[in-house]
């Protein structure tokens, strides 16, 4: 399966593994798992992170190596994405979460998330 991580899960998984459920991290380990990171979460890591939030302390230039280093794929923006969150409903207002679903949706992936919110989305979307 082919597999969109949401932000938590990944900065979960790069620097807080013991935050992940144990489903997440089966998942995560799972050789025949294809995992995808978003630039649209970089770039909610680097805004957060510019505002020294707690949870967002990672450095995101160190994070991305970091991936792309563990063999995850990287999924950039485009205007399609940005166009598909008009069909999304308006369930959450988070617009980082609105562009991965949508994301998600466009390119076919499963979206894994720890959000209940964002699990309520109609898809491909898994909570762990």
């Amino acid at each position: 399966m082919t597999l969109l991580i949401d932000t938590h899960l990944l900065l979960w998984a790069a620097g807080q593994p013991q935050k992940l459920s144990r489903p997440a991290r089966r998942l995560l380990d799972d050789p025949d798992e294809r995992l995808w990171f978003s630039a649209v979460s970089l770039w909610e890591v680097a805004i957060k992170h510019a505002l020294a939030r707690e949870d967002f302390r990672v450095e995101p230039n160190r994070l991305r190596r970091g991936l792309l280093d563990n063999g995850w794929r990287e999924l950039t923006i485009s205007s399609e994405h940005a166009v598909a969150t008009l069909d999304l409903p308006p369930l959450h207002k988070d617009p980082f979460d609105r562009m991965l679903l949508a994301q998600a949706r466009v390119e076919g992936l499963s979206l894994v998330t720890s959000d209940e919110l964002v699990a309520r989305y109609p898809g491909n979307v898994r909570k762990v």
